[in-house]
This record gives C-alpha cells, structure tokens and sequence, in this order.
C-alpha cells in the first residue's frame, strides 16, 4: 500500500501503465498491463490512478532486465484509505437514494415551540457545550434531554443506533439533536453507516443533524429532516428566540385589548341584552384572567414546595444528629475517652504513690553508703519506746489524788446527803 508516483503511459497506448508505489520508508517501481486487469475490478480503467493516490495494490515481483531492478506486476488495485472510504460512501449514497431516504416528502416539520429537546451526542466534546449555549441564550425555559455516546470508533454507530431507538421508546423529546464536531472523514465515518442512517429514517421524532462544519456532509445529514451546517446552527433551528417570541405576545394581547374595547357596548337601563361580540370579548378576558390566576397559583404553589422541602430538610438534619448523639459509636466514643482519662489519673497516682518509697529507699541507700546499719521501721519503734519509759522512770513522782472505798453501814441506816464521798490523801 502506498501513493502513486511518476505516472507515465506505456509505449503500446493505453494497453499499459507505469508508475512507483511509494510510502514512508521505500518505493517500487509498478507496472499495470491491461491484460492482467482483463477488464476486471482491478483494471486500470475502473480504478483511476493519479499522482499522489493512495492504492492498495497485489502482484507478484518479477526482475526488469535492462535495468537490473526490481519491479512489480500488478494484478489487482484499488483505493486505500480515503479513496476507499468515498467509494463505499458515494455507494452508500445510491442505494439509499434508490430507497428513497433521501426524499423531502417523507421528512417531518419541527414543532414550533418543542416541550423538550433531546441531544444526541458526546458529553465531553465541544459540540455539547456549543449546543446548551446557544439553547440557553435563545430560549432558557426549555428543557434539555442528553443522551450520552461515542461520536468517533467502531462502537459510535452502535451507540447512536441505541439512543436514538431509546428516545423514540421514551418519547420524552419533541424534537433530537445529533451533533458532532468537524473531523477528517474517518472520524466523522460513524454518521456515514448504513445503520446510523437507518435508525434517523426509523425514527419517529424529528431529527435535526449538525454533524461537523458546513463543507462536511454526511449520510446523516442527507436522511435528517433537516440539515445544519454546524452544531450551532442545529440549536439555532430547533428553538425560536425568546425575545421574538415575547414581543408577539405582547402585540397580540395589545391588539385584543384594541378589538375588545372597540366593540364595547354598554347595556341599557332595561337589561338590553348584549352583542356577541361583546360576549366572546368578555369570554376572553375571562379565559386570560383565569390563566393569570392559574400562573399566579402555580408560582404559590412551587413556592409552598419550596418552603415545605426546606423545613422538611431541616427536620432531616436534626432528627439525624440525635441519632447521631444516641448511636453506640457516639456511646463508645465518650466511653473510651472516659477511661482513657481515668488510666492517666490511675498512672498518675501510682507514680505519686511510688515516689515516696523510692525516696526513703534512696535515703536508706545512702544510710548505708556511709556505714550505718539501715534499721527497719519496727525496730526504730522499738528503740523510740525504750527511750520513753527511761524517760519516765527517771522524773520525780508528783501529787495524785487516791480514791478509797467507804465501809458499808448496818441495814436500816442511810447515810446523810452531805456526806456521799470522801477524800484519803495517801
């Protein structure tokens, strides 16, 4: 496979042809003779070869004498590439037209003002972005619908065939958008399938396509309803702008205000009855203010819904925190800091009960460095008793009162009251 080169006509007329098939890397010279092509699908005269065309060529390698070279027979050539894709395309093109896809009579009209718009495109590709601008610019109240595919690679076709078949199922779209942005025509090949082409004939939602830049034309754009030039446009088609439609509101509710207030007749005092115009004037002013009203009570109600959402939200987060507060892990949580707290106030008051000890201990130590004999605490309050009693024995004796007992008395007697108890100083 390569491109041709130095193309030049055979010494017999048109019987042959000689050219060089080169790519990146080498190059070989080629020659076609008609007789090898015999008329078929490889000959030279179905398969025009220029300068500079890329070809897929089979032959065999023969040897060119005069020249000592290597040099190739072809049997069979056709376009590579590009070439290749035009040709299935321009193919593509006839068959479906012989089908009649192409044909205006079959297309739907767009919906004036569509409920929802449905765009059928990559999620992350500049197309979308280009669309939802311009909708948002144009008319921001309607809604948009994306369906998510693949634009460029062997699952495109599949995936554009699903959404669309998806959203004629649904039926939630008044109108579909298949975008895609410029590209060489391999990457915009997948809206060049037959499949493709098929499922937007199928479809029974009017389809507008805006598939690459205005000189790029597809098979998608050809069996659309209708065609944009870019995906842009495809979003300028699809809605009106907002201020155009606006401005004839306003107009047509000043020009029935004016007819109204033209054929206004008043009613006489005996009760006359009214014209009929007059009646169908008041039946439309009744028929706007009940759809004022209506408006107003919808505005009410979205925002009662607002409001009772934001309460219910409210209740939400507080019944949450205290299931929050009341939940086990909450419960361990406060458990686990309390005893981490009661094992430092235990550590604690285990190294201050231990300090004491360790510090008569180091003074026994020293005791006992020096040479003297570490005594134990019963033994020193042994000593200390010892001493006390000396102490004692030694100091002269002081005054203490001695009580005596009283000799009884004879039966029958009783002693005196100022006599009850009586003193021996020994």
């Amino acid at each position: 496979m390569g491109r041709g080169r130095n193309l030049q006509p055979g010494s017999a007329g048109v019987r042959h042809l000689y050219f060089s098939l080169k790519d990146d890397r080498a190059q070989i010279s080629c020659a076609l003779f008609r007789s090898r092509g015999g008329g078929s699908r490889g000959s030279r005269t179905e398969v025009p070869v220029a300068n500079g065309l890329k070809v897929l060529a089979r032959g065999r390698v023969s040897i060119y004498e005069p020249r000592g070279a290597y040099q190739l027979i072809v049997e069979h050539l056709e376009p590579a590439g590009e070439g290749l894709l035009r040709r299935r395309l321009e193919e593509l093109k006839q068959r479906l037209a012989a089908e009649g896809l192409f044909d205006e009579a079959r297309k739907q009209e767009l919906p004036r003002l569509p409920r929802r718009i449905g765009v059928v495109t990559s999620p992350s590709g500049a197309a979308i972005r280009d669309v939802l601008q311009i909708l948002k610019r144009r008319f921001p109240a309607i809604p948009v619908l994306i369906y998510p595919v693949q634009v460029q690679g062997e699952q495109a076709k599949f995936d554009i065939v699903n959404a669309l078949e998806s959203a004629a199922r649904r039926a939630e779209c008044d109108v579909l958008i298949v975008a895609r942005g410029g590209g060489s025509l391999e990457d915009l090949w997948a809206f060049n399938e037959e499949m493709v082409a098929r499922a937007i004939a199928a479809c029974p939602i009017p389809v507008v396509s805006g598939v690459g830049h205005e000189v790029d034309v597809t098979i998608a754009d050809l069996v659309a309803d209708l065609r944009a030039p870019t995906p842009s446009g495809a979003a300028e088609l699809v809605v009106p702008d907002s201020h155009d439609w606006l401005r004839r509101v306003e107009k047509l509710e000043r020009d029935l205000k004016l007819a109204v207030s033209r054929r206004w007749i008043p009613c006489s005092p005996h009760g006359a009855p009214l014209r009929p115009a007059w009646t169908a004037a008041i039946l439309v002013f009744s028929c706007v203010n009940m759809h004022n009203d209506w408006m107003n009570c919808g505005g009410q109600l979205a925002l009662a819904l607002r409001n009772r959402l934001a309460l219910d939200r409210l209740r939400i987060h507080t019944a949450t925190a205290r299931l929050r507060a009341l939940s086990p892990a909450t419960r361990i949580a406060i458990g686990s800091t309390r005893v981490a707290t009661a094992r430092q106030r235990l550590a604690s008051a285990l190294r201050s009960r231990l300090a004491v000890p360790a510090t008569r201990l180091a003074v026994l130590s020293g005791r006992f460095a020096h040479g003297e004999s570490p005594q134990d605490p019963g033994t020193r309050l042994c000593h200390c008793a010892r001493r006390s009693r000396r102490r004692r024995s030694a100091a002269p004796r002081s005054f203490r009162p001695a009580i005596t007992s009283r000799p009884a008395l004879p039966s029958g007697k009783s002693r005196p009251p100022s006599d009850r108890s009586s003193f021996n100083v020994a």
